[in-house]
């Protein structure tokens, strides 16, 4: 019987857990960027249409599955996916081990319930935005590692949780 693979979820979000503004991220943190590639390279990833649209491009060295309403919905390199649960077993397809869900907004709302890991950025501050991440710090509570940052710029912090 084949492992079903760990769902988890990375976001940079501010203390007010803002994380976008007319579909682009509040702030530039090249360390951030990093981070999100070192976990993600390698693994499939899962995005929302406009996610998407707002990268601009397909993420090297992983398997994009693109989650979108539109039936007509087509991206060469990309997988398609109408509903979470389908984004899911495509993703599953790529790897046994651990796939990531990158946003947006909705995505993120509707995946959390089946996370089992969550990658969080917090970035000092809060931001003005149309767009939130949903409540987690009931569902995940347990602080697996903590790692705070300075780049003269932002101040921000990594944080690997888990349900307890």
């Amino acid at each position: 019987m084949k492992k079903k693979p760990r769902i988890s979820i990375i976001v940079a979000i501010a203390e007010n857990r803002a994380i976008g503004k007319n579909n682009q991220l509040l702030w530039d943190i090249p360390e951030d960027l990093a981070h999100f590639k070192e976990k993600t390279l390698g693994h499939p990833v899962i995005m929302g249409e406009r996610t998407y649209r707002s990268i601009g491009r397909l993420l090297p060295k992983r398997a994009n599955i693109i989650l979108t309403m539109d039936q007509n919905f087509k991206c060469d390199g990309a997988q398609i996916a109408h509903s979470l649960e389908e984004a899911f077993e495509t993703a599953a397809k790529y790897d046994e081990e651990e796939i990531f869900v990158i946003g947006g907004g909705m995505v993120y709302k509707s995946a959390l319930p089946f996370a089992d890991k969550l990658y969080l950025t917090i970035v000092d501050g809060d931001f003005d935005a149309d767009v939130y991440f949903p409540e987690y710090d009931k569902i995940f509570t347990k602080v697996i590692s903590e790692e705070s940052h300075d780049n003269g710029k932002n101040k921000f912090k990594f944080l690997e949780l888990v349900k307890e």
